[in-house]
């Protein structure tokens, strides 16, 4: 099998959409001897900042000298850097061979399924993809794997693993046709990671969400941590990010984290992913990670996450944030003042049709001084004279410009920003794949 063969092939399981539950998940890992069990595993889910979550938590783990597998999603301009080993992405015979021998091993894997769950389609995009994470970090011999939920958590095909620990990174609305039309039924749903007896770690939350989060870790005997009661960190952004952790663990005692530098990755909420990724890695460590403060502390320092606040350029000063939610869209909101001091900004945003293009317009529109508006490159994508309208409705005054295609929006906004202004594109991360170096890899069209 070639890698063009793996696209062909894998992309069109898209077209059968979401289809939640485990029982396929765990009869295909069965038959695969199980890969998903060779190795420690720590669990991530959330809204917004899971992704970042994990990347601080993975780059840790390498400093720590263990060999690491990372599987995320969605990528952002190729397909392999969903499945990471010591933070490579796999290599594209890699991944074909490894998803032929998944299809020699099960058998029913593009048709049908485990006997009893007959549904005809299949395995999914998705769990075809998890498979093929769990499946190459045991061949590769993983010593840890770190694992971002896909959409949701109790029935994520990632939710076959026992973790050592697992977080709830900040929590908002989000995929309402599968997770519920409110927050509490979206808590919910990512509370489903919980396990008995396995530390479970939270970001801040709302206050209905977090009360979600406390009973259902009552409910199955999991301990909680949450911040503010059982860690702590600086949030400022004008102060040196620190880290203090629980004080009575008798196996890996108390844990505090200094940084001598800032986080890499900018932005004031990546202080709450990076307490986050300190919580979890010292959950981990008091059930037998070999990892210190120290390692957590360097580790920090070398986190690379591209597309969240990344700096392409300081003349004009230009930045990339797939900011693709109302709650990440506020986030951004909040941290752009900081970030671009009092240049005046360029906008170039996109966003897919299925997402709140209003309320994702509402907390950045104040802050600029121009909108660009584009569509991503994907056939869910909401075309830039729709996003203009909707913009028109909120701030009538604002100058807006509609273009074709991204590259073009963001030449259009660099020029007109000159040396000394801004420019942020935000929304899809099919658009900010698209304006990384050397632009997002063609792929087939991905549903969902």
């Amino acid at each position: 099998m070639t890698f063009d063969d793996l696209k062909t092939l894998l992309f069109a399981r898209s077209n059968f959409g979401m289809k939640l539950g485990l029982d396929r998940m765990r009869a295909a890992l069965k038959l695969l001897g199980d890969p998903h069990t060779s190795a420690p595993v720590l669990h991530v889910a959330g809204t917004n900042g899971k992704g970042s979550t994990c990347a601080f938590t993975e780059s840790a783990l390498r400093v720590a000298g263990l060999k690491t597998g990372l599987t995320t999603s969605p990528h952002l301009v190729h397909w392999c850097e969903r499945i990471r080993i010591n933070g490579v992405p796999l290599s594209e015979q890699a991944a074909a061979d490894t998803l032929e021998e998944i299809l020699a091993r099960v058998p029913w894997a593009l048709q049908g399924g485990p006997e009893g769950a007959h549904d005809g389609d299949g395995l999914t995009f998705f769990e075809l993809t998890t498979l093929l994470a769990f499946l190459a970090f045991a061949k590769s011999r993983v010593q840890v794997m770190v694992v971002e939920v896909g959409l949701g958590g109790r029935l994520d095909a990632t939710n076959v693993v026992e973790p050592l620990a697992c977080a709830v990174a900040p929590l908002g609305l989000e995929h309402t046709q599968y997770l519920g039309p409110t927050l509490t039924h979206s808590a919910a749903e990512k509370a489903g990671i919980f396990k008995p007896g396995v530390t479970a770690v939270s970001a801040g939350q709302p206050l209905e969400a977090a009360r979600v989060l406390v009973v259902r870790a009552r409910e199955v005997g999991a301990p909680l941590w949450r911040p503010g009661r059982d860690y702590r960190f600086e949030s400022r952004h004008d102060r040196p990010f620190c880290f203090a952790g629980k004080s009575d663990l008798p196996v890996c005692g108390a844990w505090t984290v200094k940084l001598e530098a800032p986080l890499p990755l900018l932005g004031h909420h990546q202080r709450t992913n990076a307490a986050l990724a300190c919580a979890l890695l010292q959950a981990g460590a008091a059930r037998g990670l070999p990892i210190e403060p120290a390692h957590v502390e360097q580790g920090l320092l070398r986190a690379r996450w591209p597309g969240r606040l990344e700096k392409l350029s300081d003349r004009p000063l230009t930045l990339l944030d797939g900011a693709h939610n109302p709650h990440a869209a506020h986030a951004l909101a909040k941290t752009l003042p900081e970030v671009a001091g009092a240049r005046p900004v360029q906008l170039v945003l996109g966003v897919l049709a299925d997402k709140d293009a209003r309320q994702i317009l509402e907390p950045l529109l104040p802050l600029v001084h121009t909108l660009h508006t584009c569509a991503p490159d994907n056939p869910r994508a909401l075309e830039g004279e729709a996003l203009a309208a909707v913009a028109r409705t909120l701030r009538p005054d604002l100058p807006i410009v509609v273009h074709k295609r991204a590259p073009e929006a963001l030449a259009a906004a660099r020029a007109q920003a000159g040396a000394d202004g801004a420019v942020l594109a935000a929304g899809s991360l099919y658009l900010v794949g698209e304006l990384e170096p050397g632009g997002r890899v063609k792929m087939p069209s991905e549903k969902l």
